[in-house]
């Protein structure tokens, strides 16, 4: 397959005089992007700008599953036929799949697809999937199943499919942080879709201050962040969902019972050291319920949770540290 034209994706940068940032703004990996930053002079930030937007517009061409001529949808195509070839980069994801898929005790996965099309919270279902049909659909899933040689990954069975949105967003993140590093710049706020990575502090203020959304009240905030050097993500289930007979079922799905999960949390948010680990753990903390959510974050360096329930609020012991109440 050749390899693709890059994806066009119109970007605007301006400058905030008061607050001495340049702000990057840009629609792509299906979200708002944003990026805030201090730079020395109008050269500098241009030439950020323009690398971070051209490696975000190349990343989404090769491994977007909504785009027919991405290295993933090939891959797809070729569930149960054929070997796809790849390149080292692609072999250094599948290896960070690898160990995502271990530290999350199996809980991110990236042969989900089939799970995500038979719960697609964006339809409307006037009936709820069978247990038949869950687990028909759920024995195309298993990240130990993909067969994989350098140079060529291969999914064994028809129907089988990779969708990298559990993490690609979260590593795109961080690789723009990376590039805004790379480039010089000594403060910078990286936010796709409230995925975020803080480097180093805005020009005028002690840190950089990331609301934390309120679940029940969306559009508003029940405390906020001071993150420097950190990495934030919060996944939950009051935006994305269906509802059928008075039960809402979310995005969030659980690989091993191949269904949404219900289990009282309505959001969780972590912060790392890096976007991809916050981002990680959210959705496993989510997942995987309270009681066994907080001993995954206390058990991981650098980590810190919160998780925000019907009942409460409960957090790790050092999550306080940065957080600004309203």
């Amino acid at each position: 397959m050749e390899k693709p034209a890059a994806m066009k994706v119109d970007a605007r940068v301006s400058f905030d005089p008061k607050r001495s940032l340049y702000d990057l703004r840009f629609k792509a990996l299906g979200t708002d992007c944003r990026v805030q930053f201090s730079a020395r002079s109008n050269d500098q930030a241009a030439a950020f700008s323009k690398e971070a937007v051209q490696w975000v517009a190349n990343f989404e061409t090769k491994y977007s599953r909504f785009r027919d001529n991405s290295l993933i949808s090939e891959i797809n195509r070729n569930a149960g036929v054929a070997w796809t070839e790849i390149d080292t980069e692609v072999e250094s994801i599948f290896a960070i799949c690898d160990d995502l898929h271990f530290m999350t005790q199996g809980v991110l996965d990236p042969t989900m697809l089939p799970l995500i099309h038979l719960w697609d919270y964006r339809r409307t279902h006037t009936q709820l999937p069978s247990d038949t049909e869950v687990e028909s659909v759920r024995s195309l899933v298993g990240w130990r199943k993909v067969e994989r040689k350098p140079g060529g990954v291969f999914l064994p069975e028809k129907g089988m499919s990779l969708d990298l949105g559990g993490f690609g967003k979260e590593y795109a993140v961080d690789k723009v942080a990376a590039i805004a590093v790379g480039n010089g710049l000594t403060g910078c706020l990286v936010d796709f879709g409230r995925d975020i990575h803080a480097i180093g502090r805005p020009p005028n203020g002690p840190a950089w201050h990331i609301g934390l959304e309120n679940p029940e009240i969306p559009g508003s905030s029940w405390g906020s962040l001071a993150a420097i050097n950190l990495g934030i993500a919060t996944s939950g289930d009051y935006r994305r969902f269906f509802e059928h007979s008075g039960q809402r079922f979310g995005h969030i799905l659980d690989p091993r019972s191949g269904r949404p999960v219900i289990n009282g949390i309505l959001a969780v948010t972590i912060t790392a050291n890096s976007c991809l680990e916050a981002g990680v753990l959210s959705t496993t903390v989510f997942v995987l319920g309270e009681e066994e959510g907080l001993k995954l974050v206390e058990g991981t360096f650098g980590a810190e949770g919160c998780i925000v329930m019907n009942s409460g609020i409960q957090q790790t012991s050092k999550f306080y540290e940065n957080l600004v109440e309203n």
